[in-house]
């Protein structure tokens, strides 16, 4: 095999690789999955797509659209992540916040710990490929540690899965209100105005600390998300005989919140305390487990064409399987654990994965979304990738 085409196919592979990587960003900014109930109360004219939520990586959000028609107006749209709650909690449900706690807290980490891999794919040389990957699960062992356990460390987590736990407990996520309209008046004003029809630019200083305040007020917003919760958990913390003071660390966070979220309808304790040591362990479970995985896949990928180093690319194609997965179990999960406060008594049932179902009144609709399609041509990427690659090895070794 020739060197000018061995290094054609190695460029293929690192094109290829590093689409995927960014395919990889922009699913996790995506909705994947969207779920839509509608029924004869939730008129078409108001709920045109139903009371709808998307399903994203880092949690789940309002998928109704402010109506701004004739004969209805909307200051904002229907929070309707809380009103499939309220519908779900007549049965027994628990809040969609109760779902999938592990995977979004850590959903950051996994999308990194695959582009990381990646990247070790593109490598053809071992030594190198342990090099960078060693130095990138380093970055995310270390980011997931300070992240999970350190001192405020929830301040590390993506706006996304803040901003889901805070709408999640009915608490209003923007508290932004308009900027007021500079208005440039008197000497001042005529003077800027002759400059500006001269073609002179005129930037006064009370426009230049405009700009400033309303980017550190950007900058704020997460800040002020977490202070929201920070609030609600000082107040539950000063209830409770049993939580600790305020750290800011994740694990402390989703814990919190968690129960917090279990609790919201059915505040039975006795169940809810066990449901939330669960949670804890696993937390403890995936982190050291990530961390292992981290080292069994250095180790194991430091020799090319085998099965480990086969994994770099076979994990991040394998991702709408595993989101099919995982989605389909949880949604099991609602539909078996089912709460006896509930009003209505109903038998244990699987809620529609995908396509149109119907639970009493209401009918249900369940489908891909842009997410879920950039998780499938990420997919076909790395099948094209792995293809090149693998004739690649083939040839240099004949």
């Amino acid at each position: 095999m020739s060197v000018i085409m061995q290094n054609k196919q190695t460029l293929q592979v690192a094109i290829l690789s590093l689409i995927a990587a960014g395919l990889l960003a922009a699913i996790f900014y995506s909705p994947i999955w969207w779920v839509s109930l509608t029924a004869p109360n939730y008129p078409p004219e108001s709920f045109p797509d139903g009371v709808r939520i998307h399903f994203h990586m880092n949690g789940v959000f309002n998928g109704c659209q402010k109506q701004d028609k004739a004969e209805i107006t909307e200051d904002e749209a229907l929070d309707c992540v809380h009103e499939m709650d309220t519908i779900n909690h007549y049965v027994g449900m628990y809040p969609i916040a109760a779902g999938g706690p592990v995977e979004r807290g850590f959903g950051q980490f996994l999308m990194v710990f695959m582009a990381v891999m990646l990247l070790g794919f593109i490598c053809t040389k071992p030594k190198i490929r342990m090099a960078l990957m060693s130095a990138g699960f380093a970055g995310i062992a270390i980011w997931m540690s300070l992240t999970l356990y350190g001192e405020d460390g929830f301040n590390l987590q993506n706006e996304g899965f803040v901003t889901a736990l805070v709408t999640s407990l009915d608490q209003e996520a923007s508290g932004e209100s308009a900027e007021p309209e500079i208005v440039i008046g008197g000497i001042t004003g005529v003077l800027k105005d002759s400059l500006e029809e001269s073609g002179v630019e005129v930037i006064l200083p009370s426009e230049v600390a405009a700009k400033k305040a309303k980017a550190n007020k950007v900058h704020a917003s997460k800040a002020h998300l977490i202070e929201q919760l920070r609030t609600s958990y000082d107040i539950d913390q000063v209830k409770s005989d049993t939580l600790e003071p305020w750290n800011g660390s994740s694990f402390q966070v989703m814990s919190w919140h968690y129960a917090k979220s279990l609790g919201r309808y059915f505040n039975n304790q006795e169940e809810i305390v066990p449901m939330v040591a669960t949670l804890e362990l696993a937390i403890n479970v995936v982190f050291i487990g990530l961390i292992g995985a981290m080292v069994v896949v250095v180790v194991g990928a430091r020799k090319n064409n085998g099965f480990f180093y086969w994994l770099l690319v076979l994990v991040p194609m394998a991702l709408p399987v595993f989101f099919i997965i995982d989605y389909s179990a949880w949604l099991w999960w609602y539909g078996h654990t089912l709460n006896d406060m509930g009003a209505f008594s109903v038998k244990p049932f699987m809620p529609t994965v995908f396509g149109d179902g119907k639970v009493a009144q209401f009918a249900t609709h369940s489908y891909p979304y842009t997410g879920f399609f950039l998780m499938l041509l990420t997919s076909v990427v790395l099948i094209v990738a792995a293809l090149i690659r693998k004739k690649q090895f083939k040839e240099s070794s004949d």
